[in-house]
């Protein structure tokens, strides 16, 4: 029967349940496994609601295969992996993709979850919806895209795929990462009235939220840095004649950018040593660059006579004025002024090289 506005009635009550398939007019489904979610697939469930064509599509949580055939995608569970048949897991002992078997123009090799399969095929997409009038370029779009995997997504893919992050023994336990959040998020084992559901709900909600505000993040604010060290780079025989220190005009994200810099060659990689720039009270900072992304160990560390010093002694023993401390660890400094900060630069240069 149809309604006053001339629209059939079964077709209406598929509209409030979902999106309208305009070839069927059935509400379209996303599926994925019932029982203990994981973050992989929360993740995945949450970026595909954020596409257009599913933002209202019903999310159906079951193993049966039967319901799971019906489902117009499905993503960690199933045991295929078919782009063409919007087939997305990652379970069968066929399965060993990476980015970059995916995409050689990538060098990611980490095994992909249902999360790193969603994000290789759909993230581009995800990401415009997401940034909406504030997308940036193309190419600029591709480098957050290539980081919010970099710093978002693979660690969910290792995780779920059991890849530790380093060889040999943990020195200590970390139990906060989101996918242990999200594991949290599942009801207890002793409790019965908790809604499977309601918990996998609320899952998205987290991890959608620090998704969102991961990519929002990293175009109002990791982006913008990118010029100041390129321009520090540009300048760094003006601070000084080895090329192995830079000053930043205003203190930014620096790090990633130094490396991605180095990477493309605009300068040797491991050739900066120092980084300059002053904090918010107006003194100055000298930072030793790191070695690499995820290590503690420098380049090139602050002398150790002066590590763990401050003030009056430092300035003493460094015969530098203004000293104001050099942490224990040798990894950061700081002086009154520029001038302090560049002669202790100067000065852990020239020792290393006599």
């Amino acid at each position: 029967m149809n309604s006053a506005e001339g629209e059939p009635e079964n077709k209406r009550r598929c509209a409030k349940m979902g999106v309208i398939d305009g070839a069927n007019g059935t509400p379209l489904q996303i599926g994925t496994h019932n029982g203990a979610f994981h973050c992989d697939e929360v993740l995945a469930c949450f970026m595909l609601k954020n596409l257009p064509k599913y933002k209202d599509a019903k999310i159906v949580r079951t193993r049966d295969q039967a319901k799971l055939d019906l489902c117009d995608i499905v993503v960690d569970v199933g045991g295929v992996f078919d782009v063409q048949k919007n087939r997305f897991d990652h379970h069968q002992r066929s399965f060993n993709e990476s980015f970059h078997s995916l995409h050689p123009d990538k060098k990611w090799t980490t095994k992909l979850s249902s999360a790193g399969l969603v994000y290789c095929h759909f993230g581009e997409e995800v990401l415009r919806a997401i940034l909406g009038q504030n997308c940036p370029d193309e190419k600029t779009l591709c480098t957050v895209y290539d980081k919010v995997y970099e710093n978002f997504v693979e660690e969910i893919d290792a995780i779920d795929n059991g890849i530790s992050q380093y060889d040999g023994k943990a020195k200590y336990n970390i139990t906060t990462t989101l996918s242990s959040r999200v594991s949290y998020l599942n009801p207890s084992w002793n409790d019965e009235n908790n809604d499977e559901y309601e918990c996998f709900q609320e899952a998205m909600r987290m991890v959608g939220k620090e998704f969102v505000e991961r990519v929002t993040g990293l175009v109002h604010h990791w982006l913008p840095a990118r010029s100041i060290v390129l321009e520090a780079l540009e300048k760094r025989f003006e601070v000084h004649e080895s090329g192995k220190v830079i000053k930043l005009e205003r203190f930014c994200p620096w790090k990633e950018h130094l490396f991605r810099l180095e990477e493309t060659g605009f300068c040797g990689q491991g050739e900066i040593k120092y980084v300059l720039y002053a904090d918010k009270t107006s003194q100055w900072r000298i930072q030793c660059v790191p070695t690499g992304r995820n290590t503690f160990e420098n380049r090139l560390s602050l002398l150790s006579k002066w590590r763990g010093l401050r003030d009056k002694n430092l300035s003493e023993i460094s015969g530098i004025p203004n000293c104001v401390f050099v942490h224990s660890n040798g990894f950061i400094g700081g002086n009154e002024n520029y001038e302090g900060v560049l002669k202790m630069a100067s000065e852990c240069l020239q020792q290393s090289e006599s």
